[in-house]
């Protein structure tokens, strides 16, 4: 009984801890969601709401005390109709993300197959777009593209952009070193304060980053600079440097599944 009571007593000594603790872990872990969506609207309009609230509580102002009473329904359908694609790519994030992983770093060399023909289309002022998949699952997109199922390789990549193919204007979609489809078509972006100076395919890579977890990459072919968009935002203008470290960092992919041999071969064919 003594026993007992002494695991008792550990435990109520340590739920105030645990307590704490998941609060914490799930403050960041929603802090983390709300960093990779455009919610800073949703944000500010529930703080605006509740500081009026706060003020009517405040200086007894009984007449908007009141009306925030009647209103709080209709506001949280108001705010549900408003801003209903925030809304949706936040539960879209809460479906992907993993919940119990802080950091996950892998080292990868297929994507310099990627990173070889990104270069060279650069140089010619090409376009190209690059889908990398993860965890969500594409197969619509993939199904309105031309499936290859073919291994990845820089000069399959400039094969299907460096000239004007009926491929040419959509997506590659890649995963685990494989060219799933090509020619796909991507949504475009919600966001309406995308710079009016990026075409379509900055529209494009944005838009599927909006509505899954994949990681795109997009030369333009106006000015020739290579970027990345993922987790609702784009990256412009990078550097080689900086392209890998990125990739690198949000892909889980491991250096094994592409081979020292098969680097040596895209090198080789990328000076052909």
């Amino acid at each position: 009984m003594n026993a007992f009571d002494n695991l008792v007593k550990l435990y109520d000594f340590i739920r105030p801890l645990i307590d704490i603790g998941i609060i914490a872990f799930l403050l960041y872990k929603a802090y983390g969601i709300l960093k990779k969506t455009n919610s800073v609207q949703i944000i500010r309009s529930a703080i605006i709401v509740g500081f009026a609230y706060v003020a009517a509580l405040l200086f007894r102002l009984s007449t908007l005390q009141w009306l925030l009473n009647i209103l709080a329904q209709g506001l949280l359908i108001c705010f549900a109709i408003v801003f209903q694609p925030e809304l949706r790519k936040i539960f879209i994030k809460i479906g992907q993300i993993n919940w119990f992983s802080f950091r996950n770093r892998s080292k990868h060399s297929y994507v310099d197959a990627v990173l070889m023909a990104a270069d060279q289309l650069s140089k010619l002022k090409r376009g190209m777009l690059v889908v990398f998949l993860r965890r969500t699952r594409l197969d619509d997109i993939i199904e309105n593209g031309t499936k290859l199922n073919a291994d990845l390789s820089s000069n399959l990549l400039l094969t299907i952009f460096a000239f004007n193919t009926t491929m040419h204007d959509g997506a590659c979609i890649v995963q685990g070193g494989k060219v799933l489809s090509a020619g796909c078509f991507l949504p475009l972006s919600e966001q309406y304060d995308i710079k009016k100076t990026f075409g379509t395919r900055h529209r494009a890579a944005l838009g599927i980053s909006e509505v899954s977890d994949a990681v795109v990459l997009v030369v333009s072919e106006e000015s020739g600079a290579i970027s990345l968009a993922y987790e609702s935002r784009l990256h412009y203008d990078l550097s080689m440097e900086e392209l890998t470290q990125t990739l690198e960092d949000l892909l889980d992919i491991k250096a094994e599944d592409y081979t020292l041999e098969d680097t040596i071969d895209e090198s080789e064919s990328a000076k052909v």
